[in-house]
């Protein structure tokens, strides 16, 4: 028997690693087709709560993502979850470009004095999310900064203020 995936999804402004997502997800597109969205986010809460604890003053937070996470899994439109904070995301296989990405920008991000949540997303299904085909991708606060290239910190710097500025 292999080890269910843990997957991180955006609930109410936080990443939460969901245990077995991937396979409710599987199960709830085959067994909820036609249905409301809230009888197939009712399907996956309980679907997922087996694996994980899911605290009830936050239920309906965890409803709406992993909603959403389905959506996401059929290619419906969907409106992302609004992410509190910085968020930073470099898409790639973890090549040495990719790394050197990441070391940038958690170098600019040091130099600026400003905390972020920094992730490397290797997982070609949660890549494909933002339509990127090259590597390294950086992607800020959901939004594709640079695709195949490893930008100049300066670059990097002016995406992040951007970003805060504008509130993404």
């Amino acid at each position: 028997m292999t080890n269910p995936s843990v997957n991180q999804v955006n609930v109410d402004g936080r990443l939460i690693g969901i245990v077995g997502l991937e396979e409710a997800l599987q199960k709830a597109i085959s067994v909820c087709a036609g249905k409301s969205d809230s009888e197939i986010s009712d399907f996956l809460v309980r679907e997922v709560s087996g694996r994980n604890y899911i605290p009830s003053s936050i239920l309906p937070a965890y409803a709406r993502a992993l909603l959403r996470e389905y959506k996401a899994a059929l290619n419906l439109p969907v409106d992302p979850e609004p992410a509190t904070g910085l968020t930073v995301l470099v898409l790639g296989a973890g090549c040495a470009r990719c790394d050197q990405l990441q070391s940038d920008i958690r170098d600019v991000l040091s130099q600026m004095q400003i905390a972020a949540d920094v992730r490397h997303v290797t997982d070609i299904r949660e890549m494909s999310r933002f339509g990127v085909l090259g590597a390294p991708a950086l992607v800020i606060n959901n939004r594709v900064a640079a695709v195949g290239e490893v930008p100049p910190k300066s670059l990097i710097r002016q995406w992040i203020t951007d970003a805060l500025k504008n509130g993404d």
